[in-house]
């Protein structure tokens, strides 16, 4: 019996250790779809489905990959920049994804995320790199003095990669991304007042996606 205790214990750390290698390969674990784009097997469901609403992203290198820690973001996108200077149309990005969302000392894993504000969240990544495309390698650098100087650039930038999604029709998606954050009482109120600050609300994006609608219809008939 006493053998028995000591080899649980022995055994207890080694075992640990193992499940923590055996997650970290999962996030690590990758697969190649469409020729460019290269996804953790982790999300791999949730990228494709994002990737889905943006055909114009389909010839566009992007590689999604675990970071640690984002600091104030559970998402990063941002032009790799190796090939920067190499033409619109030769560029990479890369989307940063963080392992566990920490704000302000209040962690949410991604385990505790759900499929659809996952989807959400990656759709309003690629509308950064929509409005990446069209600016200069010299535009992406003043794109990203400003954005760390200023509040009003941040909140311009980020409205306008929501805008994008939902004009992609990621409307539902995005909601269900806004839903998340500002009704989770895992994160704190100073990081929801900012979300709600710099980001369309749910009223805002409720209105973009009767708009567009509204004017899918008025084309369909011609009018």
């Amino acid at each position: 019996m006493i053998k028995r205790i000591i080899l649980t214990v022995i055994a207890m750390p080694l075992l640990v250790a193992l499940n923590g290698c055996a997650a970290k390969k999962d996030m690590k674990e990758k697969v190649v779809y469409q020729d460019n784009k290269v996804i953790p097997s982790k999300i791999l469901k949730e990228a494709k489905k994002a990737l889905s609403y943006y055909p114009e992203l389909e010839n566009v290198h992007i590689e999604f990959k675990f970071k640690d820690n984002i600091k104030k973001s559970f998402m990063q996108a941002q032009p790799q920049l190796s090939n920067l200077f190499k033409g619109k149309n030769k560029r990479r990005y890369n989307i940063y994804i963080s392992s566990k969302f920490v704000i302000e000392e209040e962690e949410v894993s991604m385990e505790e995320v759900p499929s659809e504000v996952l989807i959400g969240w990656l759709g309003h990544e690629l509308g950064h790199i929509m409005d990446y495309r069209e600016k200069t390698a010299a535009g992406l650098i003043i794109f990203g003095l400003r954005y760390i100087t200023s509040s009003n650039y941040i909140k311009e930038a980020e409205r306008a990669a929501d805008t994008f999604a939902v004009t992609h029709g990621m409307g539902d998606y995005i909601l269900a991304t806004k839903d998340f954050i500002l009704n989770n009482s895992s994160l704190s109120d100073a990081y929801k007042e900012r979300i709600a600050r710099l980001y369309l609300s749910p009223e805002e994006i409720i209105v973009l996606v009767n708009k567009l609608e509204e004017d899918l219809e008025k084309a369909e008939s011609g009018g």
